[in-house]
């Protein structure tokens, strides 16, 4: 099974579905640790993407690019430019090809991961979304079973959640809550935990 436009598309529809679906609980969440926008950015982002869809070519490279500058106008928060900077990474890294093997997904993921690092100036373990993507890479890595990829995704990606949640945030506008931030889930943790169960969901 390789991933391909189709894939893509199956993806946004179920993303775009999911994001609708968690609008007040990520806004509850960011609320409690932020700006309480959150659930506004990811459903702008994607319905913004699922406009377009119909239109993405089947260069994956091209197809992300458009997801990503949808996204990008879509919104203007941190979260969005960060989300839209991990998709221009794996677009750079995919470019002129029209399919992805699920080997592939590991590499791709820690490219957003690092590329996100370098456009937030921040670190792992401070409580964010690069510790969510940090912990699909390792757990996706050397695994060529799309089966076993997703499975290993929704697995890594919620224990991360779970692993955090009791830690204190120490990057991104969380942090000024320190200590308060010990038992709440951060927020971009939880959109990304919700937005790998979305697309890792074939069913």
């Amino acid at each position: 099974m390789t991933i391909d436009r189709t894939a893509v598309l199956g993806g946004i529809t179920r993303l775009t579905a999911a994001m609708e679906r968690a609008f007040e609980t990520l806004n509850a969440a960011d609320g409690a640790l932020g700006d309480g926008d959150l659930g506004v950015t990811m459903t702008r982002g994607m319905r913004a993407i699922s406009e377009s869809a119909a239109d993405l070519p089947a260069d994956l490279g091209q197809a992300l690019l458009r997801c990503a500058q949808s996204f990008t106008k879509s919104s203007g928060s941190s979260y969005g430019t960060l989300m839209a900077t991990g998709l221009m990474a794996m677009a750079k890294a995919v470019k002129g090809k029209e399919s992805v093997e699920a080997t592939d997904i590991s590499g791709l993921v820690a490219l957003a991961r690092d590329a996100m690092i370098a456009r937030g100036k921040a670190e792992l373990g401070g409580k964010t979304v690069l510790d969510s993507l940090d912990a699909v890479a390792l757990a996706t890595d050397g695994l060529t079973d799309p089966a076993q990829v997703s499975q290993a995704a929704r697995g890594a990606v919620r224990a991360a959640l779970e692993a955090f949640r009791d830690k204190p945030a120490t990057v991104g506008r969380a942090r000024i809550f320190a200590e308060k931030s010990r038992g709440m889930d951060d927020p971009g943790m939880l959109a990304m935990t919700l937005i790998v169960e979305a697309i890792a969901d074939q069913g």
